[in-house]
């Protein structure tokens, strides 16, 4: 049987699951490692330029006059600029809490973050400040400059300077870049590794599918090979108990039912040979009891005893014939039959042809069928309804001349089956009323009507129908092969 690959199997789920957490844990290491590094870019951007700018303050610094004017800043700032090599940062110097100046003009500062420069005139330390311009990350530097006799005493000078951060944003970016086209290698990667673990996981599973297979299928005595002791090993052994306890509870079972069918058909037979004479002498009798030749007392226990004769030779016959089922040794003995004369043939045997009432549309209907199981069917069908369904009982017979089947339905105007009783209503000894008296019948009439129909490649149905009583449907091929 060849394996379906399903997206919603245990396998797709696991490989999927396997590369859901490889991915996931790809992407977590390159989001940490982004973090990191992003973080160590910077610092290491921010560290060096706050050394280099303070490198360049301390050489330029002693040189300044206690209390420097603009042209001093301005002097100051213009070397810083000259000096901010690759880094390209501009400067601006401010004395005191009077306005930044810078080495071009007082009124163009460089670009630096609102509230920098007043958190820089109480600082003693170097202040920077990562913040946006013009849609590009800068790095501002507030760098305090302490007196010269008092190197912990601010001067009153402090030095900003301010510079693009594009270079190591390009550094972060492509670091990113990185990251992504390394964790999609790592998540096919995987795929390899998952397909294993996922086959060799899921071997037991399919191996134990198949013996389930094997089991709904009969063979009761299939056992799977257990290796491991893991959750799928218990599995396994737990699998082969309950195969070994079904397979021991079917062949009691069958050593049972024959048990009992041979009972049934040796009682059976046992028991025709003496009901044979009892019918005889009963037989006599009860022409004696009719013609008044006994006393109406003896009279009436012998009608009594009569029928009560021919329903058990009617029950032992019925049984002689499902014991021959249960056998095998039933066999079809087909002749082409009329079937309206067969259908009127099994009436007038039974004296109900004037309680029922038949539709045969098509004359000369005719078809290749075995007369005495299609009689003995029909003959349960109607008796079945004259007895549960009332008098108004119907026999219709659908089929054209050139259909391959023919289909008869029996139908009545009575109560209808139970619906609890429906799905039941041909298995063996059921009946549609418990309460119905015991001589009623044998309740295997339908069985064995559903049998012949089995045994002619037919089916057979009950039904109740919409506006009242039972509905049996009889379809059966015109020429069974």
């Amino acid at each position: 049987m060849p394996r379906r690959v399903s997206l919603r199997g245990l396998g797709t789920r696991l490989v999927a699951g396997f590369l859901l957490v490889s991915a996931l844990s790809a992407f977590t290491t390159a989001a940490l490692t982004y973090r990191e590094a992003r973080s160590a870019i910077l610092d290491r951007a921010r560290d060096g330029a706050v050394h280099e700018l303070r490198t360049r303050v301390g050489s330029l610094a002693p040189d300044l006059p206690a209390r420097p004017t603009e042209a001093d800043l301005r002097a100051l700032t213009l070397q810083l600029d000259r000096s901010a090599g690759a880094r390209g940062w501009r400067t601006a110097a401010a004395y005191r809490d009077g306005r930044l100046v810078t080495a071009d003009a007082p009124t163009t500062p460089p670009a630096l973050p609102d509230g920098l420069p007043a958190a820089a005139a109480s600082a003693t330390t170097a202040l920077t400040q990562r913040f946006h311009h013009e849609g590009q990350p800068w790095l501002a530097i507030a760098l305090p400059v302490t007196s010269g006799d008092r190197p912990a005493e601010p001067s009153g000078l402090v030095v900003y300077a301010s510079f693009s951060l594009a270079s190591e944003d390009q550094d972060v970016a492509s670091l990113v870049a990185a990251a992504r086209a390394g964790a999609l290698p790592v998540v096919l990667a995987a795929a390899v590794p998952a397909l294993l673990v996922a086959r060799r996981v899921l071997r037991p599973v399919r191996h134990l599918r198949s013996a389930a297979e094997d089991m709904a299928g009969g063979a009761l005595d299939t056992r799977i090979r257990v290796t491991g002791d893991d959750e799928l090993a218990d599995l396994g052994r737990t699998f082969n108990t309950m195969a070994a306890t079904l397979q021991a509870d079917a062949r009691a079972r069958r050593e049972m039912e024959s048990k009992a069918r041979r009972f049934a058909a040796d009682v059976s037979h046992e028991l025709r040979t003496p009901l044979a004479a009892m019918t005889a002498v009963t037989g006599v009798l009860d022409e004696d009891a009719a013609g008044g030749r006994l006393p109406a007392e003896t009279s009436e226990a012998l009608t009594l005893v009569a029928d009560e004769t021919r329903k058990l030779a009617h029950l032992v016959d019925d049984l002689m014939e499902i014991s021959r089922f249960d056998a095998g040794a039933v066999r079809l003995d087909p002749d082409d039959i009329d079937v309206d004369e067969l259908l009127r043939k099994t009436l007038a045997l039974r004296h109900w042809q004037d309680r029922v009432v038949t539709d045969v549309p098509e004359r000369g209907l005719r078809a290749r069928l075995d007369p005495r199981r299609v009689d003995v069917t029909l003959a349960n069908l109607v008796g079945n309804a004259l007895h549960h369904g009332g008098p108004a009982v119907r026999v219709r017979v659908h089929a054209r001349a050139d259909a391959d089947a023919l289909t008869i339905t029996v139908s009545d105007d009575g109560p209808g089956i139970p619906h609890q009783v429906l799905p039941h209503v041909f298995d063996r000894f059921t009946k549609g009323d418990a309460a119905r008296a015991r001589s009623e019948g044998s309740g295997l009439g339908l069985a064995i009507a559903a049998e012949n129909t089995r045994l002619h490649g037919g089916t057979l149905t009950a039904a109740n129908a919409p506006e009242g009583g039972a509905v049996f449907t009889l379809t059966l091929p015109r020429d069974p092969a």
